[in-house]
This record gives structure tokens, sequence and C-alpha cells, in this order.
């Protein structure tokens, strides 16, 4: 079958046809492909609404099928569900296999698929440790290169976005996990390595470190006022983040307006890190 359309160049989603600038027409990601990780639940749920909003054929990927079907069906346009366990090196294939005979392409990759069990390092097993590397950081390696190999293979341009972590930037220390931070310092080092790798093929690699938001992963740490409290006072914007204020960087760095951006991490974090 064919695949989507390509997209216009960077140049042309930016201009009017009567000669105006239309700055919003860069964020529009119509005719693409973009495959969501960890999209069963929390903030991949919204990336993966986000998307379809600005016209993205979504896939959906995560464990839980009944979940992403779920999701799946709040989404407008023509979506994939995979389910699939990403720390198995069968079933990631599998899932990038799966995107690419539905739609022939995937342009932007959201890996979002993490897991977080705070711990003291001193009671955190080896065992532990390594699991957390092998989702939060091995899975984005492994769907990053099956992903840049397909667009290298066609000649087309596209965007990995990172979904990192203010672990990933900073010691926080009073909600300790060295498993989790390392691997999300590790993505965001990969991040950057990727986007030297493979920037004269048009593909940027770019990280998003979210602050403290609301979802599944952390509702433990909001049910205890004491820690809400201590993020409140530590972040300089004094409040928690709303899954809505991430969907400008989201979209910023898997469209065409951060076409001259590869590289980088946007922290999204209240000001957590400026501090």
């Amino acid at each position: 079958m064919d695949g989507p359309s390509e997209g216009p160049a960077p140049a042309a989603r930016g201009t009017l046809a009567a000669g105006g600038i239309d700055p919003l027409a860069a964020f529009r990601l119509d005719g693409r492909v973009a495959m969501v990780t960890g999209a069963s639940s929390g903030l991949g749920a919204r990336f993966a609404r986000v998307l379809d909003a600005a016209g993205a054929h979504v896939v959906v990927v995560a464990r839980r099928r009944a979940r992403l079907d779920e999701v799946a069906g709040t989404l407008t346009g023509d979506a994939l569900v995979v389910a699939a366990d990403l720390t198995d090196d069968d079933q990631r294939e599998e899932a990038v296999a799966a995107a690419l005979a539905r739609f022939g392409r995937i342009d932007v990759l959201v890996n979002n698929a993490g897991r977080s069990d705070p711990m003291r390092a001193l009671d955190e097993t080896v065992g532990h440790f390594r699991t957390s590397i092998e989702l939060n950081l091995v899975a984005p390696f492994a769907l990053s290169r099956l992903v840049a190999r397909s667009l290298a293979g066609a000649g087309r341009p596209g965007a990995i976005v990172n979904v990192a972590s203010v672990y990933g930037v900073a010691g926080v220390g009073r909600v300790p996990e060295a498993g989790y931070a390392a691997a999300k310092s590790g993505l965001v080092g990969l991040t950057r390595e990727l986007a030297v790798q493979w920037s004269r093929r048009s593909i940027r690699v770019n990280a998003i470190a979210p602050g403290w938001f609301r979802s599944e992963m952390t509702d433990a740490f909001f049910a205890d006022p004491r820690l809400v409290e201590w993020q409140r006072t530590r972040a300089p914007l004094g409040r928690e983040g709303h899954e809505a204020e991430l969907d400008g960087a989201l979209l910023y760095l898997a469209s065409d307006a951060s076409s001259y951006v590869t590289g980088q991490v946007l922290c999204v974090d209240g000001g957590w890190t400026a501090t």
C-alpha cells in the first residue's frame, strides 16, 4: 500500500500562499507517522493524543493491549495498536516492523516508556538496577537504531524525542533511585551522541526532561504530602507540572518547528534545574 504523503519542506510549512507568515504551520505533522512508547497511560497517552491532534498517524506501543485500545479509541486519525514488552529484543523489532508494514514509514519516534521504583541505593539490588537500565536506556537505544535504519534506508529525515527526566541532569536524593537516575543520565548522553552521529542523515535527536508531573508512575509521590510540599518549595514556580504543559515541548521537537535543533535537552520542570 502507499504510505502517507511526504510533508513539505520546513521553509514551505511556515509560509502562507498570500506571502504572509504562519508561525504555527511548522508545528503540524499532517501525513507523518509517529510511534509513541509507553502510550497506555499517563504522559504517553497524552503524547499520543497531541501528535494525533497535530495530524500524525500514531502508533501506540506498550504492554497492556486493553489500555492501548482505549487510548487508540480517543484518536481521530489512523492509529495502530502494538502490544509489546520493550525489554525484549524480538518484540521491539516486531513493533517497528508492524508500524512499517501498516504505514510504510516512521517519521517520529517518542521514547517515553519507562519505569521508576524509588529506593535507597543501599537497598537497591543489582538486578533491579539492571532492569531499570534495560527499559529506560537500552530500549530507547534499540528502538532509535531500528527507526533510524528505516529512515536512512529510505533517505527520509526524521525526529526522535527521548523522554528523559530531571534525574538525568540533577541529583534528587529526597526521592532516591540510582538505577533510574543512571538510566536517564545515560539517555541524555545518548541523545547528544546519536544527534551528532545521525545529523548528516537529517535525523534529529532531542530530549525532554520533565520535572514532577502527575501520572500513574508518580502516584505514590503525590500521595505523600511531605514530598509534595518539598517539591513545591524547591521548584521556583512553586507547583508541579500539568500534563498539558508538555504539549508544546513535544510538538516543537517532533516537528519542523525545531528543524535546526538537535542534541538538545529541554527541561520542563518549573525551574527545578535552574536552582
